[in-house]
């Protein structure tokens, strides 16, 4: 048997195995890495923004017991929690972020502070960050209020 034959063989085999190309497995699997590569993307192009406005990142993806914060920065004495949201536009990624999640937000947030020196008595900003098709950055300070 050739080599050729050999590797057509080999891959004849390997595709059985697999789902078909198209199947409904793969297209989730397909959507999953797709929203993950945007959202990676879209923070890192809202810290870019953060940063060039003269704030320090303290953390990125961090995550504790009660959920993960996407950006966490220090601006001007403040520790500011940032959310980042994409969808094809603005308005859609904000509707996006439901009231489970800002809680889940500010008990992360909560959890977060006994790093700081300041503790619970921290002064604290809670941002939404979007990010639109286009990649256009939008920044909502303090969008969802205190603690």
């Amino acid at each position: 048997m050739s080599m050729k034959a050999r590797t057509v063989c080999s891959a004849a085999r390997i595709t059985r195995d697999r789902p078909a190309r198209g199947s409904a497995a793969q297209s989730k699997r397909d959507r999953g890495l797709l929203a993950y590569l945007a959202g990676s993307a879209a923070e890192e192009q809202v810290m870019l923004d953060y940063l060039s406005r003269g704030a320090v990142c303290l953390e990125q993806r961090w995550r504790g017991q009660s959920g993960e914060i996407d950006l966490i920065f220090r601006d001007q004495g403040v520790v500011v929690f940032v959310e980042v949201k994409t969808s094809r536009t603005h308005d859609r990624a904000i509707a996006s972020l439901r009231p489970a999640q800002v809680t889940r937000i500010y008990n992360a947030a909560s959890e977060y502070l006994a790093h700081v020196p300041e503790g619970q008595l921290a002064d604290i900003r809670f941002d939404l960050a979007t990010m639109d098709a286009l990649g256009g950055i939008g920044i909502m300070e303090n969008a969802f209020g205190q603690m």
